[in-house]
């Protein structure tokens, strides 16, 4: 079945979200490739995926390399989060890029013919720069 999903940075000057729709078999790594190329960073750190009330709860689901998760957990057995939780996305433990992530409420529906999917429905605001000029 296609949902639709939010994703927004957390603690950056400007905000930035953008909606995709995509599969809800999708598995949390590549669900990270997709939130890489949405905002256009360099895929060259590690990351998680975890579960809590706020981002920076120490209660967690965490979902990493370490613990394999990111290869095996699908979307469609994340949610529903449980009351008062929600999902988020931490690339790059040096720079802490922290993304929440939100499934609409909307019905999820099967996939659309002629469509390819994960697809990007929109886009709200500039985009953060991975690495950006310090010198300036």
């Amino acid at each position: 079945m296609i949902w639709i999903i939010k994703i927004e940075v957390m603690y950056f000057e400007e905000p930035w979200s953008v909606t995709i729709e995509l599969d809800s078999e999708t598995v949390l790594d590549d669900l990270h490739r997709m939130i890489q190329a949405a905002v256009g960073f360099d895929n060259d750190h590690m990351y998680e995926f975890y579960i809590s009330r706020n981002e920076r709860s120490e209660r967690r689901t965490v979902f990493d390399d370490n613990n394999g998760l990111l290869y095996t957990t699908r979307l469609k057995s994340i949610y529903p989060l449980g009351i008062g939780n929600k999902f988020y996305y931490l690339f790059d433990y040096g720079d802490d890029w922290l993304f929440k992530i939100s499934k609409s409420r909307k019905k999820e529906q099967p996939a659309k013919e002629g469509i390819t999917y994960p697809r990007i429905m929109s886009e709200v605001g500039s985009k953060p720069e991975q690495y950006p000029n310090w010198d300036e």
